[in-house]
Protein backbone atom coordinates (compact mmCIF):
# COMPACT_ATOMS: atom_id res chain seq x y z
CA UNK A 1 0.00 0.00 0.00
CA UNK A 2 0.97 3.57 0.38
CA UNK A 3 2.68 3.36 3.14
CA UNK A 4 5.91 1.26 1.18
CA UNK A 5 7.19 5.03 0.70
CA UNK A 6 8.37 5.28 4.00
CA UNK A 7 10.00 1.67 4.45
CA UNK A 8 13.32 2.61 2.77
CA UNK A 9 15.43 5.86 3.32
CA UNK A 10 15.36 8.52 0.58
CA UNK A 11 17.99 8.29 -1.74
CA UNK A 12 20.17 11.11 -2.53
CA UNK A 13 19.71 10.93 -6.47
CA UNK A 14 16.08 11.02 -6.22
CA UNK A 15 15.04 13.28 -9.27
CA UNK A 16 12.22 15.63 -8.80
CA UNK A 17 10.02 14.57 -11.62
CA UNK A 18 10.62 11.07 -10.21
CA UNK A 19 10.00 12.28 -6.35
CA UNK A 20 6.62 13.54 -7.78
CA UNK A 21 5.82 10.47 -9.78
CA UNK A 22 6.28 8.67 -6.81
CA UNK A 23 3.99 11.03 -5.22
CA UNK A 24 1.10 10.08 -7.55
CA UNK A 25 1.55 6.25 -6.98
CA UNK A 26 1.15 6.62 -3.21
CA UNK A 27 -2.06 8.80 -3.69
CA UNK A 28 -3.60 6.75 -6.45
CA UNK A 29 -2.52 3.41 -3.88
CA UNK A 30 -4.68 5.56 -1.53
CA UNK A 31 -7.32 6.43 -4.10
CA UNK A 32 -8.08 2.90 -4.96
CA UNK A 33 -7.74 1.07 -1.16
CA UNK A 34 -3.87 0.08 -1.24
CA UNK A 35 -4.12 -1.83 -4.44
CA UNK A 36 -0.60 -1.28 -5.76
CA UNK A 37 2.71 -3.07 -6.08
CA UNK A 38 6.35 -2.02 -4.36
CA UNK A 39 7.85 -2.59 -7.68
CA UNK A 40 7.11 0.99 -9.41
CA UNK A 41 7.62 2.49 -5.86
CA UNK A 42 11.08 1.35 -5.91
CA UNK A 43 11.46 1.93 -9.12
CA UNK A 44 10.40 6.16 -8.39
CA UNK A 45 12.13 6.25 -5.18
CA UNK A 46 15.46 5.01 -6.43
CA UNK A 47 15.48 8.08 -8.86
CA UNK A 48 16.19 5.62 -12.18
CA UNK A 49 13.33 5.78 -14.95
CA UNK A 50 11.53 3.34 -15.69
CA UNK A 51 12.35 0.70 -18.16
CA UNK A 52 10.53 -0.06 -21.07
CA UNK A 53 9.05 -3.10 -19.45
CA UNK A 54 7.08 -0.82 -16.65
CA UNK A 55 5.67 1.75 -19.37
CA UNK A 56 2.50 0.24 -20.07
CA UNK A 57 1.87 0.04 -16.27
CA UNK A 58 3.08 3.58 -15.99
CA UNK A 59 0.83 4.76 -18.87
CA UNK A 60 -2.08 3.07 -16.90
CA UNK A 61 -1.37 5.02 -13.85
CA UNK A 62 -1.15 8.23 -15.90
CA UNK A 63 -4.54 7.66 -17.29
CA UNK A 64 -6.02 6.81 -13.72
CA UNK A 65 -4.79 9.90 -12.18
CA UNK A 66 -6.21 11.99 -15.32
CA UNK A 67 -9.30 10.30 -14.82
CA UNK A 68 -9.96 11.01 -11.51
CA UNK A 69 -8.34 14.57 -11.91
CA UNK A 70 -11.36 14.97 -14.58
CA UNK A 71 -14.05 13.13 -12.02
CA UNK A 72 -13.27 15.79 -9.07
CA UNK A 73 -13.28 18.90 -11.12
CA UNK A 74 -16.68 18.04 -13.11
CA UNK A 75 -17.78 17.28 -9.43
CA UNK A 76 -16.53 21.10 -8.07
CA UNK A 77 -18.32 22.77 -11.42
CA UNK A 78 -21.30 20.93 -10.92
CA UNK A 79 -21.48 22.12 -6.72
CA UNK A 80 -20.50 25.62 -8.39
CA UNK A 81 -23.22 25.30 -10.52
CA UNK A 82 -25.80 24.49 -8.17
CA UNK A 83 -24.77 27.06 -5.69
CA UNK A 84 -24.97 29.67 -8.33
CA UNK A 85 -28.24 28.27 -9.67
CA UNK A 86 -29.96 28.99 -6.20
CA UNK A 87 -29.18 32.91 -6.95
CA UNK A 88 -31.99 32.57 -9.43
CA UNK A 89 -34.71 31.99 -6.72
CA UNK A 90 -33.79 34.89 -4.24
CA UNK A 91 -36.84 37.45 -3.59
CA UNK A 92 -36.76 40.61 -1.87
CA UNK A 93 -40.42 42.03 -0.57
CA UNK A 94 -39.23 45.27 -2.03
CA UNK A 95 -38.85 44.16 -5.52
CA UNK A 96 -40.58 42.10 -8.25
CA UNK A 97 -38.95 39.61 -10.45
CA UNK A 98 -38.66 40.61 -13.78
CA UNK A 99 -36.95 38.47 -15.90
CA UNK A 100 -34.55 35.14 -15.18
CA UNK A 101 -31.69 33.86 -17.38
CA UNK A 102 -28.67 32.00 -17.97
CA UNK A 103 -25.95 33.28 -20.45
CA UNK A 104 -23.93 29.95 -20.73
CA UNK A 105 -21.08 31.21 -22.54
CA UNK A 106 -19.95 33.45 -18.98
CA UNK A 107 -21.47 30.97 -16.53
CA UNK A 108 -23.84 33.73 -15.45
CA UNK A 109 -26.97 33.77 -13.13
CA UNK A 110 -28.98 36.49 -14.10
CA UNK A 111 -32.38 38.03 -13.03
CA UNK A 112 -33.76 41.34 -13.48
CA UNK A 113 -35.49 43.17 -10.59
CA UNK A 114 -37.61 46.21 -10.67
CA UNK A 115 -38.00 48.61 -7.60
CA UNK A 116 -42.10 48.47 -6.35
CA UNK A 117 -41.78 51.93 -5.22
CA UNK A 118 -39.14 53.56 -7.70
CA UNK A 119 -39.39 51.79 -10.85
CA UNK A 120 -35.26 51.39 -10.95
CA UNK A 121 -34.68 48.24 -12.27
CA UNK A 122 -31.68 46.10 -10.47
CA UNK A 123 -29.70 43.11 -12.56
CA UNK A 124 -28.11 40.56 -10.03
CA UNK A 125 -25.65 38.70 -11.74
CA UNK A 126 -23.89 35.66 -10.41
CA UNK A 127 -20.67 33.77 -11.49
CA UNK A 128 -17.77 31.88 -10.23
CA UNK A 129 -15.40 34.83 -9.19
CA UNK A 130 -13.86 36.08 -6.88
CA UNK A 131 -14.62 39.96 -7.42
CA UNK A 132 -17.86 41.11 -6.34
CA UNK A 133 -18.89 44.28 -8.81
CA UNK A 134 -21.65 46.81 -7.88
CA UNK A 135 -22.61 49.72 -10.24
CA UNK A 136 -25.45 52.41 -10.78
CA UNK A 137 -25.92 53.00 -14.31
CA UNK A 138 -28.11 56.59 -15.02
CA UNK A 139 -29.76 57.95 -18.16
CA UNK A 140 -27.80 60.90 -19.39
CA UNK A 141 -28.89 61.66 -23.31
CA UNK A 142 -27.47 65.18 -23.96
CA UNK A 143 -29.20 68.03 -25.66
CA UNK A 144 -26.54 69.91 -26.51
CA UNK A 145 -22.31 69.15 -27.04
CA UNK A 146 -21.53 71.05 -23.99
CA UNK A 147 -20.52 68.12 -22.08
CA UNK A 148 -22.92 68.36 -18.91
CA UNK A 149 -23.09 65.07 -18.41
CA UNK A 150 -19.93 64.77 -18.29
CA UNK A 151 -18.40 67.49 -15.92
CA UNK A 152 -21.81 65.93 -13.21
CA UNK A 153 -20.04 62.90 -13.07
CA UNK A 154 -16.68 64.33 -12.35
CA UNK A 155 -18.42 66.47 -9.96
CA UNK A 156 -20.72 63.81 -8.52
CA UNK A 157 -17.27 62.42 -7.02
CA UNK A 158 -16.42 65.19 -5.03
CA UNK A 159 -17.18 64.71 -1.98
CA UNK A 160 -21.23 63.78 -0.53
CA UNK A 161 -23.48 64.42 2.72
CA UNK A 162 -21.89 61.41 4.43
CA UNK A 163 -18.17 62.02 3.22
CA UNK A 164 -17.71 65.43 3.18
CA UNK A 165 -13.82 65.01 2.14
CA UNK A 166 -12.90 67.16 -1.06
CA UNK A 167 -11.70 64.27 -2.98
CA UNK A 168 -13.26 61.02 -1.60
CA UNK A 169 -12.49 58.85 -5.11
CA UNK A 170 -8.20 59.78 -4.90
CA UNK A 171 -8.69 58.38 -1.01
CA UNK A 172 -10.47 55.47 -2.13
CA UNK A 173 -7.68 54.58 -4.70
CA UNK A 174 -5.06 54.92 -2.73
CA UNK A 175 -6.58 53.41 0.56
CA UNK A 176 -9.11 50.70 -0.37
CA UNK A 177 -8.63 46.89 -1.58
CA UNK A 178 -10.63 47.88 -5.06
CA UNK A 179 -9.51 45.92 -7.88
CA UNK A 180 -11.70 48.09 -9.77
CA UNK A 181 -13.12 51.47 -9.11
CA UNK A 182 -14.09 54.20 -11.96
CA UNK A 183 -17.26 56.42 -13.22
CA UNK A 184 -17.56 57.10 -16.83
CA UNK A 185 -19.80 58.74 -19.67
CA UNK A 186 -21.37 57.17 -22.27
CA UNK A 187 -23.13 59.34 -25.51
CA UNK A 188 -26.41 58.12 -23.74
CA UNK A 189 -25.61 56.87 -19.92
CA UNK A 190 -23.15 57.51 -17.29
CA UNK A 191 -22.26 54.78 -14.80
CA UNK A 192 -20.53 54.55 -11.22
CA UNK A 193 -18.54 51.22 -10.77
CA UNK A 194 -16.39 49.60 -7.96
CA UNK A 195 -15.10 46.40 -7.24
CA UNK A 196 -13.40 44.77 -4.56
CA UNK A 197 -12.61 40.91 -3.57
CA UNK A 198 -12.75 41.85 -0.02
CA UNK A 199 -16.29 41.99 1.48
CA UNK A 200 -16.14 44.08 4.19
CA UNK A 201 -14.07 47.08 1.61
CA UNK A 202 -17.02 45.84 -1.08
CA UNK A 203 -19.77 47.23 0.89
CA UNK A 204 -17.89 50.37 1.79
CA UNK A 205 -17.14 50.96 -1.62
CA UNK A 206 -20.79 50.49 -2.34
CA UNK A 207 -21.88 53.16 0.46
CA UNK A 208 -19.23 55.71 -0.96
CA UNK A 209 -20.46 55.58 -4.51
CA UNK A 210 -24.45 55.43 -3.65
CA UNK A 211 -24.28 58.85 -1.21
CA UNK A 212 -21.52 60.35 -3.97
CA UNK A 213 -24.51 59.87 -6.44
CA UNK A 214 -27.84 60.73 -4.53
CA UNK A 215 -26.48 63.27 -2.52
CA UNK A 216 -23.67 64.58 -3.66
CA UNK A 217 -21.77 67.69 -2.11
CA UNK A 218 -22.10 69.69 -5.64
CA UNK A 219 -25.43 70.68 -5.62
CA UNK A 220 -24.76 73.45 -2.27
CA UNK A 221 -21.20 73.88 -3.64
CA UNK A 222 -20.84 75.95 -6.82
CA UNK A 223 -17.34 75.85 -6.86
CA UNK A 224 -17.04 72.20 -7.26
CA UNK A 225 -18.79 72.79 -10.72
CA UNK A 226 -16.62 75.25 -11.54
CA UNK A 227 -13.61 73.06 -11.17
CA UNK A 228 -14.51 70.26 -12.83
CA UNK A 229 -15.88 71.68 -15.63
CA UNK A 230 -14.18 75.03 -16.56
CA UNK A 231 -13.48 78.24 -15.06
CA UNK A 232 -11.01 81.44 -15.84
CA UNK A 233 -7.79 81.57 -13.77
CA UNK A 234 -5.13 84.24 -13.47
CA UNK A 235 -1.37 83.62 -12.48
CA UNK A 236 -0.61 87.30 -12.28
CA UNK A 237 -2.53 90.87 -12.97
CA UNK A 238 -0.96 91.29 -15.94
CA UNK A 239 -1.27 87.89 -17.65
CA UNK A 240 -4.55 87.24 -19.73
CA UNK A 241 -6.93 85.32 -18.56
CA UNK A 242 -6.79 81.46 -19.11
CA UNK A 243 -9.51 78.49 -19.41
CA UNK A 244 -9.34 75.76 -16.55
CA UNK A 245 -11.25 72.81 -15.73
CA UNK A 246 -10.41 68.84 -15.19
CA UNK A 247 -13.53 68.20 -17.64
CA UNK A 248 -11.97 70.81 -20.14
CA UNK A 249 -8.30 69.63 -20.17
CA UNK A 250 -9.52 66.04 -20.42
CA UNK A 251 -12.00 66.87 -22.96
CA UNK A 252 -8.56 68.79 -25.22
CA UNK A 253 -6.82 65.45 -25.37
CA UNK A 254 -9.50 63.68 -26.17
CA UNK A 255 -10.16 66.36 -29.21
CA UNK A 256 -6.74 66.28 -30.34
CA UNK A 257 -6.60 62.40 -30.98
CA UNK A 258 -7.79 61.81 -34.48
CA UNK A 259 -9.13 58.14 -32.76
CA UNK A 260 -11.06 59.63 -30.48
CA UNK A 261 -13.09 61.92 -33.48
CA UNK A 262 -13.10 59.03 -35.67
CA UNK A 263 -14.98 57.55 -33.63
CA UNK A 264 -17.44 60.37 -32.25
CA UNK A 265 -18.28 60.23 -35.62
CA UNK A 266 -18.85 57.28 -36.63
CA UNK A 267 -21.25 56.98 -33.28
CA UNK A 268 -23.19 60.54 -35.03
CA UNK A 269 -23.73 58.39 -38.19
Amino acid sequence: NALVFSNKPPMKTIHKRSSSMALWVACLASFRGGRSTSVMAAAFTSGRQPSKTRAPFLNTLIRQKNSLSSVMKSTATSSIATDLEKSLHVVHPSYDVIQKDVVEEYGAYCTIYRHKKSGAELMSVATDDDNKVFGITFRTPPSDSTGVPHILEHSVLCGSRKYKTKDPFVQLLQGSLQTFLNAFTYPDRTCYVVASQNTKDFYNLVNVYTDAVFHPRAITDPMVHAQEGWHLELENKDDPLTYKGVVYNEMKGVYSSSDSLLDRESMRS
